[in-house]
């Protein structure tokens, strides 16, 4: 891939704060000269307000054309029989890695130098969301029932691209997450499928497991044994944001749903729709996805760029928004990483 290339790319700017940082995001994309050529368009309550559609044909058709999108946080409208958009979205591209950065910026902080990864399965488990309730004593929800699922062939693809995550990215090593030892079939076929992966690395990756409780409790205890981990779709979700909290919380944790079909690049974080609108939200998280999206497009230059410029600025401390501890506003942000950057 030439430095010169355009290449087509999705943007979904997202509700609450998200055309905020969006902005914020694409400015600091055209001080480095970025080479995505946008299709802008609606999701979310956007998209409910211009087409009653928090996710219109035309955004999903932009994103089968084009493979590649960035997005901001959506808001799925309660009632009305509307799925989640994220939900939609995974299903609709077959986007089972969740791949979710945790790295240390802010120095001084309990943790540093913190640098692990997780990768979690993004269409099966509990997520799936199999429901349903039981009456009893006339009352008509008097127990209620949920379930999951995991197959062979998904815990098999999750393990594999960890793997060749790790390798790809000079990783040393990935830990099986799971509660195999309580929830044995489900759990189990996560583990015995990773297990087996694991083999056809030998010698190139080291491979470790953990009990999903015990993980949480060692990730606040010693945090820097991990390097890659990969586990099934909710204990990834609770997990990913138990890890933001050790480098300054989702302000920080962006994230990247891939298949073979699709990428889609994010912040972690909801919409804040408390603070839209009055200029203080960090755009940190939507950067990070965008410099994930880089690296994904083959332009490691432009990411290292980038990187290099939140570093300096959030090292230096002179401009942090609200959440990081300073009284910057998003602009005011903006504005010191496209100077760092230059």
């Amino acid at each position: 891939m030439t430095n010169t290339k355009t290449i087509p790319a999705t943007l979904i700017a997202g509700d609450g704060i998200g055309p905020e940082i969006m902005d914020s995001v694409v400015e600091i994309l055209d001080a480095v000269d970025a080479p995505f050529a946008w299709e802008a368009h609606l999701a979310g309550m956007a998209g409910v307000d211009a087409v009653n559609d928090p996710l219109p044909k035309q955004t999903i058709e932009s994103i089968r054309k084009t493979g590649l999108a960035i997005k901001g946080p959506l808001t799925t409208p309660v009632g009305g029989g509307f799925k989640s958009i994220n939900v939609t979205l995974r299903q609709e591209f077959g986007l089972y890695s969740n791949l979710r950065p945790t790295k240390s910026i802010i120095p001084g902080s309990r943790f540093e130098n913190i640098d692990l990864v997780i990768v979690r399965e993004n269409l099966e488990g509990y997520y799936a969301a199999i429901e349903h309730v039981i009456p009893m004593d006339g009352d008509p929800r008097a127990i209620a029932m949920s379930g999951g699922f995991l197959s062979r062939k998904e815990c098999n693809r999750i393990v594999r691209f960890a793997f060749d995550y790790a390798l790809k990215n000079g990783r040393k090593k990935v830990t099986l997450v799971h509660k195999a030892n309580i929830i044995k079939q489900m759990c189990g076929l996560f583990l015995e499928e990773g297990r087996k992966v694991a083999e056809e690395y030998k010698g190139r990756v080291e491979v470790d497991e953990r009990i999903v409780d015990a993980c949480a409790m060692q990730l606040v205890t010693n945090p820097w044994q991990f390097d890659v981990i990969v586990t099934t779709n909710l204990f990834g979700d609770i997990l990913s944001d138990l890890t933001a909290g050790l480098v300054g919380g989702l302000g920080m944790a962006p994230g990247a749903n891939i298949s073979e079909k699709a990428a889609i690049f994010e912040a972690v974080h909801g919409s804040a729709p408390d603070i839209a609108g009055k200029g203080v939200a960090n755009p940190l998280a939507l950067l990070l996805a965008a410099v994930m999206m880089l690296r994904h497009v083959g332009r490691q230059d432009l990411a290292d760029r980038i990187d290099a410029a939140i570093a300096k600025v959030i090292t230096a401390g002179e401009v942090r928004t609200r959440d990081l501890g300073g009284t910057a506003g998003t602009k005011d942000l903006t504005a010191a990483l496209k100077q760092a950057v230059s």
